[in-house]
């Protein structure tokens, strides 16, 4: 096991922990390492929930310098996670010993993004359990180092299984929810499984209120075959079970954009929720997607990416192909590989896109393809993007609206269906023009909507109200004067209950009522 870090010994953590935090804070100039507090980190492998972390670890840096924070996850994620991270950040990382090829998985798989059947993810999350002993020896080599055990552990739902390794050291839990309304729809679901109870097209979510019904088209196909046997059942449940017993449970969202799903998550629950929600920093070196942006008029260009672990179906790429070029609206369209197919090979334009397509779009200037992918936070915030086509990941949703950019809603998978719902019926920022990887798409409705959002009053309604959204996110990470923003106060709200709960750690120390 190894350490990595701006330095070769990481800072103990503080002697007195009944301290406050406004107390380290104002003499953390003269605070020695033996008195200094440090956080653990424990991030699920895949990229949509290694941003999320990385990000709110990021967000601690900057808000308690005093702390230090260490990530910890497997030798390949390490990696992914060091490309990110400035020069000069003081984020430690630490890295589990993991072999995939005893678990099933072939060589280098330490992230879903490198998993092309999506069938085959249980193996990794089972995989996943295994890092437990290295974790706690981590949690040991980090204690016998600093004199002292962490403040507090932050563990992602599909890593609860730390959370009896902090109980058995008497180490704060808070679990880390990468989305706001879609992990408590996602939680319900999986619980529940209220498909299974009704021959229904639609149903209602178990703790939501009626008008929150799901469509079966709107779950994901292992989802819907999903009987409470399955590997995907029993993985997500066990864990589910043992994410609700943790102390307290941090929130990937700003709680003013959705304030009823902020409050869904916290009855479902049963836990304190505290919104640390924040967008990634821009800081990439200037791509050729920016140089080509910066030749379009404000709010002309869509911008289309499916995440970093999905994409749409063979007709359905073809569809959009000739929907766009129809519509005559600029794009920057990052492509993989379609559902059916190795993701992570290359992209065969002459065989997935119409004849000429790309030629045509860069002759004209009307489009850009973008192989596998592009600086999206960059091109979010570039005043020539207009609107997103997304599949309504929670992070991409919070990276366009952070930037006042609405979307094209066309969820793939997982809570997707539920996030794209939630931003078209309650908070008026998408529109949902298709769903699933298999679902029916022609070249005249992706025409007509995409019009529709760039160039008619539907769409000036929306960026209206996205633009909203931008304030309020960044509003939430104000940190000057008195009046701090939403997301720097429960963060020192966090930091009080964690330094609480250190002194004498109880299950259930953080619940509501308690």
């Amino acid at each position: 096991m190894s350490l990595h870090g701006s330095s070769s010994k990481l800072p103990c953590t503080f002697k007195c922990i009944l301290y406050s935090t406004e107390h380290i804070s104002s003499s953390s100039t003269t605070m020695s390492k033996d008195e200094q507090p440090y956080i653990v980190m424990l991030p699920f492998m895949a990229q949509g929930h290694l941003i999320p972390f990385l990000a709110l670890a990021r967000l601690i840096e900057r808000l308690k310098p005093y702390c230090s924070i260490t990530i910890a996850t497997t030798p390949l994620n390490i990696e992914s996670l060091r490309s990110s991270l400035p020069p000069n950040s003081s984020i430690h990382l630490a890295s589990l010993p993991f072999s995939p090829t005893e678990h099933g998985l072939s060589p280098h798989t330490e992230n879903t993004s490198s998993i092309s059947q999506t069938d085959s993810i249980p193996l990794l999350m089972f995989a996943s359990e295994t890092l437990a002993p290295d974790f706690d020896l981590l949690i040991s080599n980090l204690t016998a180092l600093h004199r002292h055990p962490p403040l507090l552990i932050i563990a992602d739902l599909f890593t609860a299984w730390s959370l009896p390794i902090a109980r058995n050291r008497r180490i704060p839990h808070f679990s880390f929810a990468t989305s706001g309304s879609g992990t408590a729809s996602f939680m319900s679901l999986w619980l529940h499984l209220p498909h299974r109870l009704t021959d229904s097209d639609t149903f209602q979510i178990p703790g939501f209120p009626d008008r929150f019904r799901l469509h079966r088209s709107q779950m994901s196909d292992y989802m819907l075959a999903a009987d409470g046997s399955d590997d995907w059942s029993v993985f997500l449940r066990r864990h589910i079970h043992l994410y609700l017993t943790s102390d307290a449970l941090l929130c990937n969202t700003v709680e003013e954009i959705e304030p009823c799903g902020v409050d869904l998550l916290r009855r479902i629950a049963g836990l304190r929720v505290f919104s640390v929600g924040t967008s990634r920093a821009c800081g990439i070196e200037i791509d050729p997607c920016i140089e080509w942006l910066e030749s379009h008029r404000p709010s002309s260009v869509l911008y289309i990416s499916f995440g970093s672990q999905n994409t749409i179906g063979e007709s359905q790429m073809m569809a959009l192909a000739e929907g766009l070029e129809a519509s005559g609206v600029a794009f920057i369209w990052v492509v993989r590989p379609p559902h059916g197919f190795n993701m992570n090979a290359e992209f065969e334009a002459e065989r997935w896109l119409p004849d000429g397509f790309e030629a045509r779009m860069a002759e004209k200037r009307r489009g850009l393809v973008a192989r596998r992918w592009a600086p999206q936070i960059e091109i979010l915030s570039n005043k020539a993007t207009g609107a997103f086509m997304s599949h309504c990941g929670w992070n991409s949703v919070m990276e366009s609206l952070s930037k006042g950019v609405p979307l094209i809603g066309w969820p793939v998978t997982s809570e997707q269906f539920y996030n794209s719902m939630l931003m078209e019926e309650e908070m008026g920022v998408a529109m949902e023009m298709a769903r699933g990887v298999m679902g029916e798409v022609d070249a005249g409705m992706v025409e007509r909507v995409v019009r529709m959002i760039m160039e008619g009053e539907k769409g000036k309604e929306m960026r209206e109200r996205a633009a909203r959204c931008a304030e309020m996110i960044r509003v939430a990470v104000e940190e000057e004067g008195e009046k701090k923003g939403s997301t720097v106060r429960a963060i020192d709200e966090v930091f009080e209950l964690a330094i609480r709960g250190s002194s004498d750690v109880k299950k259930g120390f953080g619940r509501d009522g308690e």
